[in-house]
């Protein structure tokens, strides 16, 4: 049976409830988010790491109001209004607000190979890792389990050997870290639940883990983890309704 809307806790909460209160003023940028969601924490962090003013408003994005489809016709957070203009996609945003806002912290480098590199990372993350941690998640048989959880540790692997260190494009906090740290911030549910380990990766990648999960960003965009487990709960049951979660289930790319 599905988890009814009402016992999904509506707001905020810890730390990023916090941060919600201190982004009620008007801006020129408002940001239109879902306070569980990891593609909002992305836009999130990265809005949080650059300093850039913006209003926070919370949206259900199961229930799918005519305002915000005016915004979004997907009805899917993250959105950004700016300057009257709508624009969604977490990465895309991501990178629109170091177009907007280049006097602002950069989290891409100057230099054009190696921003292509980054790139290069955050493509790997988002065809592979995420992909495969939401199938793990979802996951109902031990042989899902498994092929899961392997195809988790082999994509983590691959960008871990790639990580320079501390950051992974050295000493700099980028849009590679942002991309990957929502999913480090949640691995507990796949440690608790599905027998994954950062241990399996290698040792890079739990010194990395910690220092991302550990980033003021990601912890003040966090919320109390006994609300994100009432939302963790439908997937391991792979009874949500999400389109993340329809798209796995149906063999599809996560919209």
């Amino acid at each position: 049976m599905a988890i009814p809307d009402a016992q999904i806790h509506p707001v905020a909460t810890g730390a990023a409830a916090a941060l919600v209160e201190a982004h009620q003023a008007p801006q020129e940028l408002v940001f239109y988010a879902g306070w569980f969601c990891p593609f909002v924490q992305r836009t999130w962090i990265a809005l949080e790491e650059k300093k850039v003013p913006y209003q926070y408003k919370e949206v259900n994005p199961y229930k799918k109001e005519p305002e915000f489809l005016a915004i979004n016709p997907k009805g899917l957070v993250p959105a950004l209004a700016y300057k009257g203009r709508a624009l969604y996609e977490s990465l895309i945003l991501c990178e629109f607000l170091e177009d907007a806002f280049p006097n602002h912290t950069k989290l891409l480098p100057d230099d054009p190979v190696e921003k292509a590199h980054a790139r290069i990372w955050i493509d790997h993350l988002s065809k592979t890792y995420v992909p495969a941690s939401h199938r793990l998640l979802q996951a109902q048989t031990p042989e899902k389990v498994k092929e899961g959880r392997d195809e988790v540790v082999d994509s983590l692997r691959k960008f871990s050997e790639q990580i320079r260190g501390p950051f992974f494009l050295g000493e700099t906090f980028s849009l590679v870290d942002v991309a990957v740290a929502p999913w480090i911030a949640r691995d507990y549910i796949l440690r608790e639940h599905r027998g994954f380990d950062r241990k399996d990766v290698g040792p890079k990648w739990e010194e990395y883990a910690k220092l991302i999960e550990s980033r003021p960003s990601v912890v003040q965009t966090s919320s109390d983890r006994e609300h994100l487990d009432v939302i963790y709960g439908r997937y391991l049951r792979d009874e949500a309704q999400s389109e993340a979660a329809k798209a796995i289930r149906a063999g599809r790319v996560i919209p």
